[in-house]
């Protein structure tokens, strides 16, 4: 194991070792699946004594199964306190996502960042100058944080995402124009810009990857529109790889809503429920409760396989680019009927990364359950769609809904955070 000695074992669950070297190396090696992997730590935050034996993280276990754990969150107390550190040291934690949001959410709900605020009003810029200024601050510092993670894992993971203005979602040229000028001002190479995956996005996309970009492609619910994304991907390597760029260091995610699916389908299904009158089809839709977003997910990680094995991707890969993941978004069950780590435990599969919320995270900390249940009963999955049509439920309209509601519940924390930063600033002074 080269000089490496045996630390700590993981007596919960399948076998798991931490392993050191004595200095501040660390890798966690798990026997969940057949396969031994490479996970780097920071000296971790416990006392570390041979012998010592501790419970296992599923957190930490997700990466057994070749799925990286990512944080749905961002704030300025979350980095500044070393929490965000501890995440990375104590559950593996391989990256971030951020929306409008999360930085409205931030910056209204909390006392972190009124010496920013104070400081950049006096010097005289505009709320939308202002926030930017806070986000890539905070961007720059979470990505210095998991550069570490970046570096280890060959810019596969590490990353952190910041989102391009949900006011640009339906302009193509102003989507590429305000990516490459954040990518530029945030300055680290494990920044993923997030661009939304409507008509006007997906060319953007490929403009960008075709720039050497890193992109996150969110707000993606139905698989043609992945399958676009997918495609828009291969297409801005094959550009990048005209003009000399490097495969190696180009990474992509295409994130993929879960819970908002099953929100909509299941009010939907009730809907039908009190409409139907044959007993026959209140039991068909009764069974379609709660199944529609992971069965749809299922089938776009099975077309996500057939896309990269094919000739397509193969010349692609063997230049050494890196496959798109698919990245589930929107994990937080909605349906307090329902499991609270249902979309983490049922989406569980290799080169996919789960981007949790807080609580999602806690919840799966303390009683998520591993296993490789993304290609599970994939016929099974056929079903419950081909099932969702012959009732009557159009998925094809419902992801479409999906798309625009979720472009607009964007813009509107948006304009809420702009406003809140103007009031919070109107009566400080300008100037020095």
């Amino acid at each position: 194991m080269g000089g490496y000695s045996l630390l700590i074992q993981v007596v919960a669950g399948p076998s798991n070792f931490l392993l050191g070297n004595g200095g501040n190396s660390y890798i966690y090696l798990s026997a969940v699946s057949e396969h031994f992997l490479f996970l780097p730590f920071s000296p971790p935050a416990f006392p570390v004594r041979q012998g010592v034996k501790f419970m296992s993280n599923p957190l930490v276990d997700l990466w057994s199964q070749g799925q990286s754990f990512w944080y749905d969150n961002i704030r300025r107390g979350l980095i500044m306190s070393g929490q965000l550190q501890r995440l990375i040291t104590d559950d593996g934690l391989r990256g971030m996502t951020s929306n409008p949001a999360i930085f409205e959410k931030a910056i209204s709900g909390s006392d972190d960042y009124s010496g920013a605020l104070h400081t950049l009003a006096r010097s005289g810029k505009s709320p939308l100058e202002i926030y930017e200024a806070i986000a890539i601050e905070d961007i720059q510092w979470a990505a210095d944080l998991l550069r570490p993670v970046y570096q280890s894992s060959q810019g596969r993971d590490g990353f952190v995402s910041l989102e391009v203005s949900p006011l640009l979602a339906d302009n193509t040229q102003g989507t590429i124009d305000e990516a490459l000028r954040l990518n530029a001002q945030v300055g680290r190479p494990n920044l993923m810009v997030k661009v939304p995956g409507t008509a006007a996005g997906v060319p953007a996309v490929e403009h960008l990857i075709g720039e050497g970009l890193n992109i996150n492609i969110t707000l993606l619910f139905a698989q043609e529109n992945y399958e676009q994304v997918a495609q828009a991907y291969m297409a801005g390597l094959e550009k990048w790889a005209l003009k000399g760029g490097d495969l190696t260091k180009v990474a992509s995610v295409a994130s993929f809503f879960i819970s908002r699916i099953d929100a909509l389908i299941d009010q939907q299904i009730e809907t039908r429920l009190t409409e139907a009158s044959k007993a026959s089809d209140r039991m068909a839709l009764r069974a379609l409760l709660g199944k529609v977003a992971i069965a749809n997910a299922k089938l776009t990680y099975a077309r996500y396989n057939e896309l990269y094995a094919g000739q397509r991707w193969q010349q692609l890969g063997s230049q050494g680019a890196q496959p798109q993941r698919l990245l589930w978004a929107s994990t937080s069950t909605k349906n307090p009927n329902f499991r609270d780590v249902l979309y983490i435990e049922e989406l569980i599969g290799p080169d996919t990364v789960n981007t949790m919320p807080a609580p999602t995270v806690d919840a799966f900390r303390d009683h998520g359950e591993i296993r490789c249940s993304l290609e599970e009963n994939l016929d099974e999955a056929r079903d419950v769609m081909t099932s969702l049509g012959e009732l009557g439920i159009s998925m094809d309209a419902a992801t479409r809904q999906l798309q625009l509601d979720a472009v607009r519940l964007f813009v509107e924390p948006f304009d809420q955070l702009l406003a809140a930063i103007e009031t919070q600033c109107a009566d400080i002074p300008k100037g020095a």
